[in-house]
């Protein structure tokens, strides 16, 4: 890779000052939040009401393609307002948790949006958790109306009795008849997806939204092993759209080049995302569906990402922009049909949540030419975007995360968080903004370890640079990330201590090429007793989601190696797994 010769043309500082002055589409300002002063984007939508009002007027555009699926936003904005009054008629009030538990969908954002407009607090769940931990999200929320797929429905019907909270669900698609007296279709609501363009045009429910009121519920699991959620505001969400559009603005700038200027949106031609993450991780929902609804862009699903059919809908739909996390780019760069499918439309392969390699970026460079290879942090807890990197500044510092967007600050703490520390020294990664959540749901004592006068501590360790690059050192104790999920080592290490053989655990990563890591085991048996590898590997998969399945589990002949605290030694039995796979 080559940098222009006289790039870059200003400083970041300089850059950030321009972009986020008086007058400027990315200004910020000051405002009091829960007796903080806090930085915030001023031009910012409010709430989600006027995203979801913003996103029609992109009328028959289309909005979302899945399959033989396809709705405009029109068809999209009525299915919305007819789900809101059903939503309403079934008693949902401000504040009353709806969860949403299903795979990629264009049902999805309907049931987000609708909950969103009259005030709900939308609460997403992991599509892939077993039936226990589904009813913990749902029992934890205190949930009262779920909207639901085929599949999920079938994994938490025997755990409905322990819900008391929850009085109705929905669930689409689903050809069986209905288990539960609480249990409805969302077909006799809004109908099918190619009908919502018969539903009436509806009217916005009147509802009384601010800023600061509360929005989503993430969950996001600690080293307690146990799922917090994390309580998002719809200023957290709306963060993401000014953040989109200042990354992009940044690089303009740093390339000296004038900002591209449209004063009426719909006279901006239409990008197109393949999303290959799911809508209930942070990045789905916050970083991608909250800027695509308000731009008028298109988000194209799909069941589950296959290389060569992702290769296919990028041809067919003209995809603009794919990724989401390492793998996906890997998996596309390295097929051998690669060459025979036009991937020209490609403008950006972005991703995040996961270790990604310097090469990768060189790969995609070479491989597409005209697109810009970006990558970002950002946790449940910064409801996504905190730092963005792409474009020249990416490929001239490959193994960084990027700078903090305009209106969030990073900073670089010592261990016991008490001390700064200066430039390049490395310490815990702590984040302030519009976009940091309010803390986690029911939980004050968790909450009050986490967040401090505006900041949250990552747990990460990183360093920033001179010019305000951050770079992730290690992440948070006890976890590892695999494609993108985070997999926190206790909650597996606590189900191998359950099995009656097992009297030493430690989950550990192992290193694999496109998804980052993948989780390994290292047990150490009681005397006498026998297992095998795949009857552990059974043994957690009867207990925890698939992605947390340990891959290999390698027996240990004595007790596990430790340090002179007792804790141990991680290090040590990551050499056991060295080797990428």
């Amino acid at each position: 890779m080559t940098l222009p010769a006289n790039w870059p043309a200003i400083s970041l500082k300089e850059a950030h000052d321009i972009l986020t002055a008086p007058g400027s589409r990315f200004e910020t300002e000051t405002v009091t939040i829960r007796g903080i002063p806090t930085k915030v984007w001023k031009n910012a939508p409010p709430t989600n009401r006027e995203v979801f009002l913003a996103a029609r007027q992109y009328g028959d555009r289309d909005f979302l393609v899945y399959e033989n699926d396809r709705c405009t936003f029109e068809t999209f904005a009525r299915a919305v307002l007819k789900l809101a009054a059903q939503l309403q008629a079934d008693g949902v009030k401000k504040g009353d948790r709806v969860a949403i538990i299903m795979r990629n969908l264009p049902e999805w954002p309907v049931a987000f949006y609708a909950a969103e407009i009259i005030g709900a607090i939308v609460t997403p769940l992991n599509a892939w958790w077993t039936g226990p931990e589904l009813e913990y999200g749902l029992v934890d929320s205190g949930t009262k109306v779920a909207f639901v797929d085929a599949e999920r429905l079938e994994r938490i019907n025997e755990h409905l009795v322990n819900c008391p909270a929850l009085e109705k669900i929905y669930v689409s698609r689903y050809d069986e008849d209905l288990p539960h007296t609480i249990v409805f279709r969302l077909e006799d609501v809004v109908g099918k997806v190619n009908d919502w363009g018969k539903l009436p045009a509806g009217e916005m429910p009147k509802v009384d939204i601010h800023p600061d009121d509360d929005a989503t519920i993430l969950y996001t699991s600690g080293t307690t092993g146990r799922p917090k959620g994390a309580l998002g505001t719809h200023r957290n969400m709306m963060s993401n759209i000014i953040a989109a559009g200042f990354s992009a603005a940044r690089n303009f700038l740093r390339k000296g080049e004038p900002i591209p200027v449209v004063a009426n949106p719909l006279d901006a031609p239409q990008r197109s995302m393949l999303l290959s993450v799911p809508f209930f991780h942070a990045t789905g929902c916050f970083a991608v569906m909250g800027p695509t609804v308000v731009s008028g862009g298109k988000i194209v699903l799909m069941r589950r990402f296959d290389a060569e059919k992702a290769m296919q809908l990028i041809e067919k739909e003209k995809i603009n922009g794919a990724g989401g996390v390492p793998t996906i780019a890997w998996q596309i760069l390295e097929h051998p049909n690669r060459h025979k499918y036009d991937l020209s439309s490609l403008e950006s392969m972005s991703y995040g949540g996961a270790p990604s390699a310097p090469e990768l970026v060189k790969q995609i460079k070479q491989a597409w030419p005209n697109s810009a290879p970006g990558n970002g942090w950002g946790m449940t807890e910064t409801s996504a975007t905190c730092t963005t990197h792409s474009g020249e500044d990416y490929e001239n510092r490959p193994s960084s995360c990027g700078p903090a967007v305009g209106a969030c600050e990073i900073k670089i703490m010592d261990i016991e968080g008490k001390t700064e520390l200066p430039r390049g020294e490395v310490g815990e990664l702590w984040a302030r903004g519009p976009n940091i959540v309010k803390g986690y749901w029911n939980k004050p004592e968790a909450t009050a370890a986490t967040f401090v006068d505006g900041w949250v501590k990552t747990g990460d360790l990183a360093r920033i640079d001179e010019e305000g690059f951050c770079f992730i050192i290690d992440r948070a104790k006890d976890m590892l990330i695999r494609g993108g999920e985070n997999i926190y080592c206790i909650e597996v290490e606590n189900v191998l201590y359950d099995h009656p053989a097992v009297m030493d655990a430690a989950l550990v990563a192992v290193p694999h090429k496109t998804l980052g890591e993948e989780p390994g085991a290292v047990v150490h048996l009681k005397p006498g007793m026998h297992t095998t590898e795949e009857e552990l590997r059974q043994f957690v998969a009867g207990k925890l989601a698939a992605f947390k399945v340990p891959v290999k589990v390698v027996f240990w002949p004595e007790t596990l190696p430790r340090n002179a605290n007792g804790k141990i030694l991680k290090t040590e039995l990551k050499k056991i797994f060295a080797e990428p796979q």
